[in-house]
């Protein structure tokens, strides 16, 4: 447990950041999750505009450096491909 005065309010602020943190990964991974959905339906049209929203959420998120710039991308990456794909 912290000692000093400093350790504890550094602990207290590292949780409310822990705690805001998970928080915005859930809404990552919620964005991931409605585009492969949207994209298990089979409808393109629908599929292209969750994606289009998505795109905001994981670009945000990964701006606040809660995600890497590089997951993110790769994900954005494949989501698109499996939207691609649909056409075919």
């Amino acid at each position: 447990m912290a000692n000093s005065a400093q350790a504890r309010k550094r602990a207290r602020q590292a949780e409310v950041a822990r705690e805001h943190n998970a928080s915005l990964r859930t809404q990552y991974r919620t964005a991931v999750k409605k585009v492969l959905k949207a994209v298990l339906a089979g409808d393109k049209a629908a599929a292209q505009e969750v994606f289009k929203s998505s795109v905001a959420v994981i670009d945000r998120i990964a701006d606040k450096k809660v995600v890497h710039k590089n997951k993110a991308s790769r994900h954005k990456s494949r989501l698109s491909a499996k939207i691609k794909a649909l056409a075919a």
